[in-house]
C-alpha cells in the first residue's frame, strides 16, 4: 500500500504542529509503513529532528499518528 509520512515537530504551548520532512513510500501494512517511519525520522536529512509522526493512505485519510524518538542511538546533533 502506499502511504505519505509527515514528519513534525510540536509546540507544546499551544499544541502547533509544523511539517519537518514528508515522504511517500510504499509499505506491506501500516507495521511496516511505522518501521520505515522509524528509519526516516533517523536518517532523512530534515532542517529540525521530529518529534512526532503521521502516516496517511493513498486517500489522505489518517492511519496512524504517534511521537517518535528521533535521535534515539544517535551521537549526532539535529541537521543544519
Amino acid at each position: 500500500m502506499k502511504v505519505v509520512i509527515e514528519f513534525y515537530r510540536t509546540r507544546i504551548a499551544d499544541d502547533a504542529h509544523a511539517v519537518v520532512g514528508r515522504e511517500t513510500v510504499d509499505a506491506a501494512d501500516l507495521d511496516a509503513a511505522i518501521e520505515i517511519a522509524g528509519l526516516l525520522a533517523r536518517t532523512l536529512n530534515m532542517p529540525q529532528w521530529p518529534d512526532a509522526v503521521a502516516i496517511a493512505d493513498a486517500d489522505g485519510a489518517m492511519i496512524y499518528s504517534g511521537i517518535i524518538a528521533a535521535q534515539a542511538g544517535t551521537d549526532e546533533g539535529a541537521p543544519s
